[in-house]
């Protein structure tokens, strides 16, 4: 059966998020009621703050430890195992102000893409990327404070709710049964994406994810969900940014997805020559001296040093060696990106040299796991080629 589960402190939002129930019910779905209040005091939710916080690995008395800071920080993770242990989630509302969307948005960010998620926040209006991160959240702004029921929440909240009934009752038909291919792609590695996603033809549904650092989360939050059966990591760049300071950052669990679950995998190292700023006067002074190249007014692209290429590699042969599935990780000598070419402002084949060497030295080469060195350029037809028959490769 399909539920929707409403989810809130209802030591102070209980009436907010009783109303939320009561109209979802009224558009005809069945709702469970979920308290995440982090003091011991009776419940007038279905399932009660104690329930949830048995499911920490510490037990109950790990959440509710008196102190609030503590306390929130545990019932989100209990939360987040709670609801993961749930087979009957088809949707999530949550209501909350800060504490409250910190600690409902982490058992969302878990939930597969796809299963509906809202959350009616105090906070919806400004920076939500640490709520949403690579997940399907819809924030919804409270408007008012979410402190009694008025006018104005009253009719902000039951939108929400109404909402939610939509996302559970009506479900999305999967028209798909082709296999899922997920791909990182960069403006300049667009032709590469292009190519292989043209040779690849209608046998696979192709993903394309923007590697802005989100992107690749993205992905790999699919990967781990199991809705992405092999992946074209074209474009790596997020790395740069990781590890030289950049604002397109992946977290240190990029290439984590691939080898928690050995999915078929060919790497390459597209845009590894560039790290993100936004509008030039934004590049941090300690970076003043370096090569730059204006891609627009809002991004600024920095040339990696040799230096910097060398740890690059390095942080990509440590993730690669980790992974035990199907691995092809592909070198294009003639340059990274479309900015790395003869007569190109990030033309530098020594820096170049210096992190395909890394890899190649530093990857620990099986069967399974085979680095490749090709004299073409990253958008060259003849690398997208080389990209196909490697996972071609990988799928046997």
């Amino acid at each position: 059966m399909a539920l929707a589960y409403v989810i809130g402190t209802f030591d102070t939002k209980g009436a907010e998020l009783h109303y939320a129930a009561e109209r979802v019910r009224a558009a005809g779905a069945e709702v469970v009621t979920v308290d995440v209040s982090t003091q011991r005091r009776g419940t007038t939710a279905d399932v009660s703050a104690e329930e949830v916080a048995a499911h920490h690995p510490g037990g109950v008395d790990a959440v509710f430890t008196g102190d609030r800071g503590t306390a929130v920080v545990a019932m989100a993770e209990a939360l987040q195992r709670f609801v993961v242990s749930r087979s009957d989630v088809a949707g999530v509302l949550g209501l909350g102000g800060s504490g409250g969307t910190a600690l409902i948005t982490p058992a969302m960010q878990a939930l597969p893409v796809g299963v509906g998620k809202i959350m009616v926040s105090t906070v919806a209006s400004g920076n939500v990327a640490p709520y949403v991160d690579a997940s399907d959240i819809a924030m919804w702004y409270s408007v008012t404070d979410v402190a009694g029921l008025n006018r104005i929440s009253r009719r902000v909240i039951g939108n929400a709710a109404h909402a939610l009934a939509g996302l559970v009752l009506n479900e999305i038909p999967d028209a798909e049964d082709r296999p899922a291919v997920g791909l990182t792609m960069f403006g300049v590695t667009t032709p590469c994406v292009t190519a292989v996603i043209e040779r690849l033809g209608d046998a696979v549904d192709p993903l394309v994810f923007h590697a802005t650092g989100t992107g690749g989360r993205a992905m790999e939050k699919l990967v781990d969900d199991g809705l992405v059966s092999s992946v074209l990591d074209i474009s790596t760049t997020e790395v740069c940014d990781l590890l030289v300071g950049g604002v397109m950052a992946a977290t240190d669990d990029r290439l984590g997805a691939i080898a928690r679950t050995h999915v078929p995998y060919v790497g390459s190292c597209g845009a590894l020559d560039m790290v993100n700023f936004g509008a030039p006067s934004t590049v941090p002074e300690q970076f003043a001296d370096r090569s730059f190249y204006e891609h627009n007014p809002q991004v600024t692209l920095m040339r990696t040093t040799r230096e910097e290429c060398v740890e690059i590699g390095r942080f990509l042969a440590r993730k690669l060696n980790a992974c035990e599935g199907p691995v092809r990780f592909l070198l294009p000598t003639g340059g990274v990106s479309a900015l790395d070419a003869p007569g190109q402002a990030f033309w530098d084949p020594d820096a170049d040299e210096a992190l395909f060497a890394t890899i190649e030295a530093e990857v620990k080469q099986t069967d399974q796991r085979r680095v490749v060195r090709l004299p073409h350029h990253v958008n060259d037809p003849e690398f997208a080629a080389a990209i196909v028959s490697s996972w071609q490769e990988v799928q046997r």
